[in-house]
């Protein structure tokens, strides 16, 4: 758990640009996407959007943890 604690920046970067990405997708109905506007389209972007992928299930763990969920009983007792 130590070692993903010290990944916990690089991760929120990455889903930071990942959400800012499918954001501007969004905004902009499937015309722009600024990943594939740097990346170009094939085999780099996918591994981008891959990276991304799992930088968001390496945080799942983070997000229970807040969440308080699979930590027992809640800390107020309710």
């Amino acid at each position: 758990m130590e070692m993903l604690r010290r990944f916990e920046p690089v991760v929120l970067f990455l889903m930071i640009v990942g959400a800012l990405n499918w954001g501007i997708v969004g905004l902009t109905d499937g015309d722009t996407n600024v990943l594939s506007e740097i990346f170009g389209t094939g085999t780099l972007t996918n591994i981008v959007y891959v990276v991304i992928g799992v930088a968001g299930l390496l945080a799942i763990p983070r997000l229970l943890e807040a969440l308080h969920i699979g930590a027992g009983p809640h800390p107020r007792g309710t």
